[in-house]
């Protein structure tokens, strides 16, 4: 009688360990997706894209854009002072290189058409999170968000 009640709780556990599997491998599917890890974004066409990042800061706002053009790329900067009203801009031009790893780095060593001396660089992890294609920033994990889902309808609808 004591090996059949033994044999019915392993049965009943592992019913339950394999419900509970399902379950954890679907948490696991989502932070692996925050981090951007295990995602196959190879086929992923990131030419004639624009990536934005909005930083709103005490005393002024940064608008940042990415453009992306083939291998060549545009950086620019916006700066927004709240008590005066004035923007400032920079506009750099550079290049992109894709590793096979989703890492994209930017390197923008034209300042609106003049060389100098320091380049902008940026390393960048592509990741896709509930349907919407990002840029973070290894170094300081700023989210560049794709421009296309601001005006995408479907997009707006899942939030």
């Amino acid at each position: 009688m004591r090996k059949l009640l033994i044999g019915i709780f392993f049965l009943g556990a592992t019913f339950g360990f394999k419900a509970q599997y399902g379950t954890l491998n679907g948490i696991l599917t989502r932070l692996e997706e925050r981090k951007g890890i295990n995602q196959n974004l190879e086929s992923v066409n990131i030419d004639n894209k624009k990536f934005v990042l909005i930083k709103d800061l005490a005393d002024h706002t940064e608008r940042n854009f990415i453009v992306i053009k083939g291998q060549q790329a545009t950086y620019v900067e916006i700066f927004d002072d709240k008590a005066t009203g004035e923007s400032t801009s920079n506009v750099f031009s550079g290049d992109i290189i894709r590793s096979r790893k989703n890492i994209i780095s930017l390197r923008a060593d034209l300042l609106e058409g003049k060389k100098v001396p320091i380049p902008v660089t940026k390393t960048l992890l592509l990741t896709r999170q509930d349907g919407i294609l990002y840029l973070i920033d290894v170094n300081n994990k700023d989210r560049w968000i794709d421009e296309e889902s601001f005006s995408n309808p479907k997009i707006k609808a899942k939030k």
